[in-house]
């Protein structure tokens, strides 16, 4: 067998590519939307690529597997369950996909999605029992894949998701879709792991039944963009455009709330706050419009290029990051709030509610 890891360090994902030595058969799994190294790699090793298989429907980054299963003839693979408006070879609990000798075994594991599903691989040459778990987004190194905004229904199914897989022997290497970012609160960093390590020292994995589910269940902040990039995955969209944006972001500019009023007053500047509505509504700065991150890139005509624009959060994390986005864009006048709404409070500046 072969296999390649992939580490995408601007969206802190992963994607992987598979491969039989004997039949030169190989599939990639979570590709990403700039598809040439895989391609690349499969002709600089002789290998077909005849399997493109998404673990789940990616909301913080654009899926390479169309444009993928396109370049090469390759079969499109999804859980039966997916949403999309576009074909796929629809697959089960249970299923398996060969290359060659190698057994890709499918597990259905919902909860951060309820497409959601896990790739167990088996090497008959060098043993009858499975050696690696592809775990897409359901169990990470340190962490656990937090449900899409499920609430508590979606923890329920991604407990019982964790519990199936750590039901797999201590040996088996896992490699999850994601090594950092958004999807996880407390990701270690490394690439990989196994259920042995993770079953001993996964600190959500020590937490009880009922503590597991009112971590999880908590509804995080949705990532940026993901409304447009959801539609993309989907099928009812084109924002492709999106994939690789942020490398061309340069510096932004960040204001301190001290400041920040009279900031504001001398550049007559409009101010978006890309919380979540539910936090705009509980506080935010006067004459502020809302525009949540995770649907900043539908609402672009909204914001002017040629007038100043301060983006703010609550602590200043998701607006530095919708600034760069913006930026990227041509946004040349924007800035960041530094310490975002809550910092604006602290300093005793006014709040509309």
């Amino acid at each position: 067998m072969y296999f390649k890891q992939f580490l995408h360090d601007d969206t802190g994902c992963a994607s992987y590519f598979v491969a039989s030595r004997q039949s030169r058969e190989a599939a990639v799994v979570d590709p990403q939307r700039r598809i040439q190294p895989y391609l690349d790699l499969a002709e600089e090793r002789e290998y077909r690529i005849v399997e493109v298989i998404d673990t789940h429907l990616h909301a913080d980054h654009i899926s390479g597997n169309r444009a993928l299963a396109a370049a090469t003839g390759a079969r499109l693979s999804l859980h039966e369950g997916a949403e999309v408006l576009f074909a796929f070879n629809p697959v089960a609990d249970g299923d398996e996909i060969r290359l060659g000798q190698i057994i890709i075994q499918v597990i259905h594991t919902p909860g951060h999605r309820p497409e959601s599903i896990s790739l167990l691989l088996t090497n008959p040459l060098r043993s009858p029992e499975p050696s690696m778990l592809l775990s897409g987004d359901t169990l990470f190194v340190g962490d656990v894949g937090r449900p899409d905004f499920g609430g508590a229904e979606g923890a329920l199914l991604q407990y019982a998701s964790v519990q199936k897989l750590l039901s797999l022997p201590d040996y088996v290497e896992v490699f999850p879709a994601h090594f950092e970012g958004s999807c996880g609160k407390g990701m270690c960093g490394r690439p990989s792991t196994t259920v042995g390590f993770e079953r001993r020292f996964n600190p959500v994995l020590q937490l009880s039944r009922e503590d597991f589910l009112r971590s999880t269940g908590e509804v995080p902040a949705r990532p940026l963009n993901m409304t447009a990039i959801l539609a993309t995955n989907q099928g009812q969209a084109d924002y492709a455009w999106l994939a690789g944006l942020s490398a061309h972001a340069g510096d932004v500019p960040c204001v301190q709330p001290e400041v920040a009023p009279a900031w504001l007053a001398e550049h007559d500047a409009l101010v978006v706050d890309v919380r979540e509505p539910s936090e705009y509504a509980e506080g935010h700065i006067p004459a502020a419009v809302s525009v949540p991150q995770a649907e900043l890139a539908l609402h672009l005509g909204e914001i002017p290029k040629q007038r100043d624009v301060l983006v703010a959060c609550r602590s200043g994390g998701r607006s530095l990051a919708s600034a760069r986005f913006l930026k990227a864009l041509g946004y040349d006048r924007v800035a960041n709030l530094e310490g975002g709404t809550m910092r604006w409070i602290e300093v005793g500046n006014p709040v509309d509610r």
